[in-house]
């Protein structure tokens, strides 16, 4: 299987890119092919995403199907240019991770214009329609989150929430869902939630900022892994990155399930993380594409790979995949179950 990667930005869409396109011959399918689809790879930053873009390939291939890629780098213009690229080439589907899922709706009407269905993978646009999301149910990372950090400090004392983007609906779930929790269950624990933009330099220095305030903090909530190097670094400074038996310990819930995070949870470095699937992303985004192509359709209700469509609005149905939380002992958590760090069937322990 060839994949071809295309990286355009908001100059995309010229005579000249037309020219190209046109040079590199793409209708969709060739006789001795399977069908084209567009996969628009949202960043290239974090070792999720990083994750992500090395099972699609491979699902890909098991499926029958052919890539064309595009990179929008975390930029919405940059992913409305890489549509008009993908509508050049005449692909049969595509699939997109819009990080600023408010202001995505125009991009998925040009695409439903020319009847190409979309899949979303990891967000789902606040407007508009597609044919499925595939996610995880967000809302539970920040309550599971919660639950362990709550269980650890006893029911009381302070907590960082370092937040992504909240023009992201992933950010909005997993702070709403963490902040709920919190005061439903946790209510003697004081949260300062800090906006990062999923920007490690900036949750690195909005953890500082609060521990120099606030000294007796003692737990972390990283709503992604890409703030984990700050905030190790910071805790190492402040003299905290110390074992979970030390009275000193900080207490750290990361996000993503990257082999780094499985690591330094087996080192005692961090405490927990909530797995978020990289490989089902990968896999059942390229699945609902094919169903697509194939005039399938689905209803709300359980699936035969362990999960639950649900519809979230009047044309939007969302596959939420299983996301484990993830601990050094595999104990249960404010009633919250957790898979050890080296269980073989976490993805972040079988890349290679």
């Amino acid at each position: 299987m060839k994949t071809r990667c295309l990286r355009y930005g908001l100059g995309a869409v010229t005579a000249l890119a037309v020219t190209v396109l046109s040079a590199c011959g793409s209708s969709g399918a060739d006789a001795d092919r399977g069908p084209v689809v567009g996969v628009d790879y949202a960043r290239s930053d974090t070792d999720f995403w990083k994750a992500y873009a090395q099972y699609t390939p491979r699902f890909a291939k098991e499926l029958g199907l052919e890539l064309k890629t595009t990179h929008s780098q975390n930029d919405v213009a940059n992913l409305a240019a890489n549509a008009q690229t993908f509508i050049i080439d005449r692909v049969k589907g595509v699939a997109m991770a819009p990080q600023d899922t408010a202001v995505i709706a125009p991009t998925l009407q040009q695409l439903a214009a020319q009847k190409i269905p979309v899949v979303t993978l990891d967000t789902r646009p606040d407007t508009g329609e597609v044919y499925m999301v595939v996610r995880a149910d967000n809302r539970a990372y920040g309550e599971k989150a919660c639950r362990f950090l709550g269980t650890k400090l006893g029911g009381e004392g302070k907590v960082v929430m370092l937040e992504g983007d909240l023009a992201s609906i992933n950010a909005r779930d997993r702070t709403e869902g963490f902040n709920e929790c919190m005061k439903d269950n946790y209510p003697k624990i004081k949260v300062f939630g800090e906006r990062t933009n999923w920007d490690g330099a900036v949750a690195a220095q909005r953890l500082q900022t609060d521990l120099t305030t606030h000294p007796d903090i003692k737990g972390v909530y990283t709503q992604a892994s890409l703030a984990l190097s700050g905030t190790l670094h910071v805790l190492k400074q402040q003299g905290l990155l110390v074992g979970p038996k030390d009275k000193k310990h900080v207490f750290v819930v990361s996000n993503d399930g990257v082999p780094r995070e499985l690591k330094d949870i087996a080192e005692g470095k961090i405490d927990a993380t909530v797995s978020q699937p990289a490989n089902l992303y990968a896999k059942y985004a390229l699945y609902y594409l094919k169903a697509a192509m194939q005039g399938k359709t689905f209803k709300p209700g359980r699936t035969d790979h362990d999960s639950t469509i649900v519809r979230v609005r009047d044309g939007v149905l969302e596959d939420q995949l299983s996301a484990p939380l993830v601990t050094a002992d595999g104990g249960t958590y404010g009633g919250v179950p957790s898979l050890k760090s080296d269980n073989p069937s976490l993805w972040g322990n079988n890349l290679g």
